[in-house]
């Protein structure tokens, strides 16, 4: 009892001391009230640690604590950031902060930009809430040491988030995280960090007018410019951007689903701002059933994005982000692009068979766009998760504004032709076979359920999987030839379906997500039917015996 009660004290003194230092009226209030009402139970979860700075950044929950998103962690991420960069020998070097219109975003920011100034750093802090890939555009633009975003993308509406990107205007990856982590760690008291009330510069729109100006090399001279839109920002930052470009541009202006136009934290009309989320995009068919368009197209909250819908007999259908990166490879292959084509180890084999009939390059990465976008003579870079890279010399990561221009554009020379994106589907299907994918995806509270089930495939992986033999078990965190270390499984399965399987938990959202592909091989048109209901019964079988072997 004795020991209890001094655990008790030591958390109850942690958590005054943090509330001494808090510089936000609002979790300050917050916590008091904890304190004052003896709730161990919540403040041992808001002082069990630390929230940690990775390849991501920070990404949590907002409120009162170290283990919270607030703004004592964000001015504490900011001096370690600002003297990792001074490390490096970029004193005086400019730092690039921009922000999307979540909860507490823009007071993030601006500490942020507080910080690096009082650390001798220059900053820049941009003019209002901007997509993502405006500030990766920024950051090059201006030739900054680095670059900060405030956002948690599509996560939760009480999420925030910090992600942090180079010089080369790519987010960061190992070991700068951990040296970064080590700055951070040294902070001991936010008085000893200096955060004056100025210093540094407001951007105007001069920024945004260059990022839109840069828009024109994604597009050619002259090409069909047709297509009719139906288009949702799913209550974040993507409209006003989005809309400039089209007109800029000269597509027709796309029809805009209101409910979801403006900036909302809230995110009401949403369980998850993720337009791959069920449900997420039923306001999106809606106003499509409506008016008819050709396509629909969604950004997520930070617009870096985009999401793509086309019509069918039966509805509405969302394209996976696998069928969109290969429509857009095969578009810009047309197009006559050079240069290396990436993806990252869990989307779809079918970009390195396009890339092998066209005579590019291709290359797969890890996960996430701080590895694509360092692949050496990069021309294009896609990931399942709706990711796109097609202008990297302008973004050297996804863009879902130039996503959705090329995406318009492509519908707009098939729209000219009497054909659509499903037609382009069907014709690369025939010439590479069907890649059918699928995501066995779960979402915990619990972030130990994720770790026992990659335990128990690692104690005991599976011998077959839809009654196909794995041949091939790969454990990635011992690395491969071509890929560093990463926490995932990856099979591959015997026979002529070339059936591969990754697991592997998210770098974002407390999901654990299994990744899966098989491959029909399609003869003639008449046998597209059949080969998509035999790869669906296959992934379908796939998803049953891997959540068994997983026991979830």
């Amino acid at each position: 009892m004795q020991e209890q009660a001094q655990a008790q004290d030591d958390l109850i003194s942690r958590a005054q001391a943090w509330l001494a230092e808090d510089p936000d009226p609002e979790t300050a209030a917050e916590l008091s009230a904890l304190i004052e009402a003896g709730d161990t139970a919540e403040l041992a979860d808001r002082f069990s640690g630390t929230l940690q700075f990775g390849t991501a950044g920070l990404r949590g929950e907002i409120g009162a604590g170290p283990m919270r998103m607030n703004r004592g962690v964000v001015i504490r991420a900011a001096a370690g950031l600002a003297a990792y960069l001074k490390a490096q020998g970029h004193d005086g070097g400019l730092v690039v902060v921009g922000y999307d219109a979540r909860y507490k975003s823009a007071d993030f920011a601006r500490d942020t930009a507080a910080v690096m100034t009082g650390a001798g750093l220059r900053a820049a802090l941009l003019p209002r809430p901007l997509p993502t890939p405006v500030l990766a555009y920024a950051i090059r633009h201006l030739g900054a040491v680095a670059g900060v975003e405030v956002t948690a993308s599509h996560n939760p509406p009480r999420d925030n988030g910090y992600k942090v990107y180079l010089g080369d205007g790519s987010q960061i990856v190992s070991p700068a995280d951990t040296e970064i982590a080590a700055q951070i760690a040294a902070v001991e008291k936010l008085a000893d960090v200096p955060r004056p009330e100025s210093g540094w510069q407001d951007l105007g729109d001069e920024v945004l007018e260059a990022y839109l100006a840069r828009t024109d090399a994604v597009l050619t001279p002259g090409s069909p410019r047709g297509v009719r839109t139906v288009y949702t920002a799913m209550h974040g930052v993507g409209k006003d951007v989005v809309m400039a470009a089209f007109a800029r541009h000269g597509f027709p202006e796309p029809v805009l689903v209101a409910e979801q136009a403006e900036p909302d934290p809230a995110f009401p009309t949403v369980a998850f701002p993720n337009p791959e989320e069920p449900g997420a995009m039923d306001l999106a068919f809606a106003k499509a059933f409506e008016v008819q368009p050709d396509i629909v197209i969604a950004n997520d909250p930070d617009a870096d994005r985009c999401a793509v819908a086309v019509p069918t007999a039966d509805g509405w259908r969302m394209l996976r982000g696998d069928e969109v990166g290969a429509l857009l490879a095969a578009h810009l292959v047309h197009k006559g692009a050079r240069g290396v084509f990436a993806e990252s180890i869990v989307s779809s084999s079918l970009l390195g068979r396009i890339a092998e009939a066209a005579g590019v390059g291709y290359e797969e990465t890890l996960t996430g766009f701080k590895w694509i976008a360092r692949v050496e003579g990069l021309r294009y870079g896609y990931e399942e998760a709706l990711g796109y890279c097609v202008d990297p010399e302008g973004v050297r990561d996804k863009d879902g504004v130039t996503a959705a221009l090329l995406v318009a554009e492509l519908a707009s020379v098939l729209k000219e032709q009497g054909r659509t994106l499903t037609d382009l589907l069907d014709d690369l299907a025939m010439a590479h076979g069907l890649h059918a994918t699928d995501q066995l995806s779960v979402r915990v509270s619990d972030l130990s359920i994720i770790a026992d089930a990659m335990a128990a495939l690692r104690a005991q992986p599976p011998v077959s999987l839809a009654g196909l033999r794995v041949v091939s078990a790969e454990d990635l965190s011992k690395g491969t030839e071509s890929l560093p270390p990463t926490d995932g499984l990856r099979y591959y399965l015997d026979g002529e379906y070339k059936a591969r399987v990754i697991a592997r938990p998210s770098g974002t959202e407390p999901k654990l997500k299994c990744y899966l592909e098989v491959v029909v091989p399609v003869a003639e048109a008449s046998d597209l039917a059949a080969a998509r209901v035999r790869g669906q019964e296959l992934l379908d079988a796939i998803k049953k015996d891997l959540s068994a072997a997983m026991g979830i």
